[in-house]
């Protein structure tokens, strides 16, 4: 569902993506080409700053939303996904927050406040708090990451952790072709 937020910004999805029927996207909401949005996600650009301003909620091209991820930002702050970003199942991104391009958040993450560098990843119920992640980190399961923790102890991304990521962002492009296909039928 595409719906217009208090102030009367609403979304704006490019014609080659895809937002599944149950998806809620409310808001000053930018989506590039070949996104997957996928089913029960909602997207929600609605709080305004103290002058009443916001900044967007962007999601950029060949990107992917999965089932139930919530995006949202506090005050009006900006939250950017970069282009070829996957973002898993049930992950909950809350701006501000800035996430580079080839990045993977992985399942009931929770990124807030923070700035996830270009290729990084962050495997399952892990959470970043108010860090800023360099390019090229990887965090594994279950570990929580905020601005005291020491990124020296953080290894880099190895090649099947990347190799994984870009299967996932690879296999949710394709969706969205099939469901663009599929999308007027019963």
């Amino acid at each position: 569902m595409i719906r217009k937020n208090p102030r009367g910004d609403i979304p704006q999805v490019h014609e080659s993506a895809f937002v599944d029927p149950t998806a809620i996207l409310c808001g000053m909401i930018i989506v590039h080409e070949n996104v997957f949005i996928g089913p029960y996600a909602v997207i929600r650009a609605d709080e305004v700053n103290e002058q009443g301003e916001m900044e967007p909620i962007i999601i950029g091209a060949d990107s992917n939303i999965q089932d139930g991820v919530v995006i949202h930002s506090k005050s009006g702050a900006a939250v950017t996904i970069g282009q070829r970003t996957s973002i898993a199942h049930r992950a909950i991104v809350h701006g501000p927050c800035w996430v580079g391009d080839d990045v993977f958040i992985g399942f009931n993450s929770v990124l807030f406040n923070c700035t996830v560098g270009h290729g990084a990843v962050v495997r399952h119920n892990a959470v970043v708090d108010g860090a800023d992640l360099p390019a090229g980190f990887y965090v594994p399961s279950t570990e929580r990451i905020s601005a005291k923790t020491d990124l020296n102890t953080i290894a880099k991304v190895s090649a099947s952790a990347s190799a994984f990521s870009e299967d996932v962002a690879r296999t949710n492009n394709s969706l969205v072709q099939g469901y663009k296909r599929i999308q007027n039928e019963l």
